[in-house]
């Protein structure tokens, strides 16, 4: 026979069962079953209209191999992460240690900086196709030209391209990543600080021997944030590029973009989608790991 005390806690398992499978349902419909439906549909040649639908097993993954343009759009998705992540993160954090002093503490300092990010992204890239555009359109290139200076084509340029999507994304994000290292930065105690100072250490000192190593999860969230969406950058791409000049900015969620709906060959790019997919949780699980192995270090 149950006691009382074994009752209470069955009823409380139950109870805690029905108040998560409202979210579990959710997830499952929304989360679990595209992934694996994504994945099935990478089996097959699926056309996004009509009905030519035939299964090809593995065979979008062997051409995934020889398509050279999903290698270039791997390497400019590179290219713009390696532009955008550490710019994203060394920016915030700078953002975050001048508006922890208190001459810049009041709430209107972290309100401007934090007010981009609520833009959305067709948005931000109007915004910068006005500041960045070609010849006498461009806001930034009226100004070059009143200092007798030739207009640039960041958009039009092959080199110009990427880094001048790159500074849109750091103008458009930084201000998250400011607030999560502010919020790491008000829970370190002062009282640390203090100490160090009466031990004659200076700013430099402690912010490399205090400020930094007690900021390490801050760092992981934001890293680990920070590389996902990079790897994923589609919107500004699509409003400010389409993918030019001659492909030069052409992410890989551009590519699936292209390949699923402007060329109808969906199994295609799902499979692409899925590889993603799959690179992007081993990259997350990895950088978790290295976190964690400096932590136990430390």
């Amino acid at each position: 026979m149950f006691t009382l005390a074994q009752g209470r806690v069955v009823r409380d398992t139950i109870s805690g069962y029905l108040f998560l499978a409202p979210f579990f349902v959710l997830y499952c419909i929304l989360k679990l079953w595209p992934i694996v439906n994504g994945f099935w549909i990478s089996l097959h040649h699926w056309e996004t209209i009509g009905t030519n639908i035939s299964f090809l097993g593995l065979g979008n993954y062997q051409r995934i191999l020889q398509d050279r343009l999903f290698w270039e759009a791997v390497q400019h998705t590179l290219y713009f992460t390696a532009l955008s992540t550490p710019t994203l993160i060394i920016g915030g954090l700078c953002l975050a240690l001048i508006l922890n002093q208190p001459l810049f503490s009041g709430g209107v300092f972290r309100t401007l900086y934090y007010l981009p990010n609520v833009l959305s992204t067709p948005v931000i890239g109007l915004i910068f196709l006005a500041v960045l555009g070609a010849s006498d359109a461009g806001l930034v290139n009226v100004f070059l030209g009143h200092l007798g200076i030739s207009p640039i084509s960041f958009l039009l340029d092959a080199g110009w391209a990427m880094p001048s999507i790159a500074f849109a994304a750091l103008w458009w994000t930084v201000g998250f990543n400011m607030l999560i290292f502010l919020a790491g930065l008000q829970g370190i105690p002062e009282e640390v600080n203090d100490a160090a100072r009466v031990d004659g250490a200076g700013d430099w000192q402690r912010f490399w021997r205090i400020t930094l190593p007690l900021l390490r999860r801050p760092l992981m969230l934001v890293t680990v944030l920070q590389v996902i969406s990079s790897f994923q950058v589609f919107g500004l791409i699509d409003v400010m590029t389409k993918g030019g000049p001659g492909g030069q900015t052409r992410s890989i969620v551009y590519y699936i973009f292209e390949r699923s709906f402007m060329q109808y060959q969906l199994g295609y790019g799902s499979a692409i989608a899925f590889i993603l997919f799959v690179v992007l949780f081993v990259l997350s699980i990895t950088q978790l790991r290295l976190f964690s192995q400096e932590e136990d270090v430390i």
